[in-house]
């Protein structure tokens, strides 16, 4: 097996320095691989807590169904909107903002005045 080999000479220090390829290469796939683990698994724990704090405003919220509007109101206060939908439902809407992220959750009333469902987006 033919190995290459590299001379360095240093200006001051008349020494002579042998590299072998094969092992740089071996050290820069080793870096790489230690690089990109880092990368993945950062990933993955943003997404895990991104996914709990999801987790947590649907609980929050699914306290709600099944309850009277007037109990929404009174734990969330005043809507900054409410329409009628398509169907004939009341919506509520709250709007805020959270390290100016806009959060939007809306309410679905049916007519006998149950929160019947809820959609949040950008919520934390």
């Amino acid at each position: 097996m033919f190995i290459h080999k590299i001379q360095l000479r240093s200006l001051y220090l008349c020494h002579n320095y042998t590299v072998n390829l094969p092992v740089m290469n071996k050290i820069k796939i080793i870096l790489v691989s230690i690089l990109f683990s880092i990368l993945v698994t950062g990933c993955q724990t943003v997404q895990q807590k991104t996914d709990a704090i999801v987790k947590k405003e649907n609980e929050k919220l699914s306290k709600f169904i099944g309850k009277s509007s007037s109990e929404l109101q009174i734990q969330l206060g005043k809507p900054d909107e409410d329409f009628k939908n398509a169907e004939g439902n009341l919506e509520l809407i709250y709007n805020t903002k959270k390290y100016l992220i806009p959060c939007e959750r809306r309410f679905e009333i049916n007519s006998e005045n149950v929160v019947i469902g809820f959609v949040s987006n950008g919520c934390f």
